[in-house]
């Protein structure tokens, strides 16, 4: 997968809009990001998910899926190696990001 794919496949979420974070693209849903381009490096993504999604998505396909290292990893970061990837595996972790996204906005809605 190209980064020009991964993109694609990210603006393709519906409510997703690009921005950037850091100096990296970040896609985001209302303000909360979802993924991002180039960390740690230009062959990599990052999905922001569930950690029982991260774990889902890493026994999935190994090659492909990596918690990030540290705290970010462990609450859900999951790095993306794109020269591995293929369409189907990057879509299914970019909708478990937009739904856990989704959960966060609602929750947020009723504590207010």
């Amino acid at each position: 997968m190209t980064v020009e794919e991964f993109r694609k496949l990210a603006l393709a979420q519906p409510d997703v809009e690009e921005r950037s974070h850091m100096d990296h693209p970040d896609f985001r849903i209302n303000g909360k990001v979802i993924a991002t381009l180039g960390y740690p490096n230009g062959e990599w993504a990052m999905v922001k998910l569930a950690p029982a999604d991260q774990l889902a998505m890493v026994a999935s396909a190994p090659n492909v899926f990596a918690p990030v290292k540290g705290k970010w990893g462990e609450r859900g970061a999951t790095n993306v190696r794109l020269e591995l990837a293929d369409a189907g595996d990057v879509r299914r972790a970019l909708v478990c990001a937009c739904a856990l996204a989704a959960r966060g906005k609602a929750r947020s809605k009723t504590s207010s």
